[in-house]
């Protein structure tokens, strides 16, 4: 009996210890700057990378990415349900994550311009969209249901009627913009569609085919606070830091034209 005394005092001590320990980790860690979790999508990878190291040397905190489509990324957020701040490549998908209560605080920062993309030297020839249409074109696009520009390089060729021709000169979709690069500076595709921030640095690989404003469409870049974020008061500040003109300085260092601008709006 003395023996089963001792053995549950033991146990109730060192479960309390635990619980001291715990408590005492958890208000370290609240009064600690903790490491912030980051949604962005590909195509903001330079850019970001940069704020992220500028954002760590002005708050001692760890920014740490997980880069990929939009979509995907939004589906990521909704399975676990944690981070801290969402960065996709449009609008339409922090919107999407608005309506489901993930995101609660929001700013714009840049634009996304789609331009047609073909490999040095345009063997194939093409100089409007409607060339995407040849029989025999190779043409390697965003995957609609992963990424951003996948997405809006549909409605683009739905806005102009002529999906269905497209569609069936596409021999890829890719995941994410950085695959589309790749093919196209790899000359794997004749054209394809993509963000024109994107294929900064690579004009010796390919070449660029402006599309006309009204057969455009212009995406907004935004960035928010995800609602289940443990570290909301940093989140928010790193959302203001990327969203302020030193944040748009780097975006504009890396070829994106930042919001607000009169000829997007």
């Amino acid at each position: 009996m003395e023996r089963r005394k001792i053995l549950v005092l033991g146990t109730l001590i060192a479960i309390a210890a635990i619980v001291c320990v715990s408590a005492a980790a958890f208000y370290c860690a609240s009064e600690t700057p903790q490491a912030l979790m980051v949604y962005s999508g590909a195509g903001m990878l330079k850019p970001m990378d940069e704020i992220g190291t500028l954002f760590e040397q002005k708050y001692g905190v760890t920014v740490n990415y997980n880069y990929g489509g939009s979509n995907t990324l939004l589906s990521q957020i909704e399975l676990i349900q944690q981070g801290d701040v969402y960065m996709p490549g449009a609008a339409m998908y922090i919107e999407k994550a608005k309506e489901k209560g993930f995101v609660d605080y929001e700013q714009r920062v840049a634009y996304h311009i789609p331009v047609i993309a073909v490999p040095e030297g345009n063997p194939a020839n093409i100089t409007s969209l409607n060339d995407l249409t040849k029989p025999g074109v190779k043409v390697v696009l965003g995957d609609a249901k992963a990424a951003a520009c996948g997405k809006v390089a549909n409605k683009i060729l739905e806005k102009n009627g002529i999906f269905d021709a497209v569609d069936a000169n596409v021999i890829a979709r890719t995941a994410t913009v950085n695959e589309l690069v790749v093919s196209t500076c790899m000359g794997t595709a004749d054209a394809s569609i993509i963000w024109n921030a994107s294929l900064v640095r690579t004009e010796k690989e390919t070449d660029i085919i402006e599309i006309p404003k009204e057969q455009n469409i212009i995406k907004v870049i935004p960035i928010g606070t995800l609602t289940f974020s443990e570290n909301k008061d940093m989140a928010t500040k790193f959302v203001d830091f990327v969203a302020s003109d030193e944040g748009k300085e780097v975006f504009e260092k890396h070829g994106f034209t930042t919001y607000p601008n009169p000829k997007y709006e």
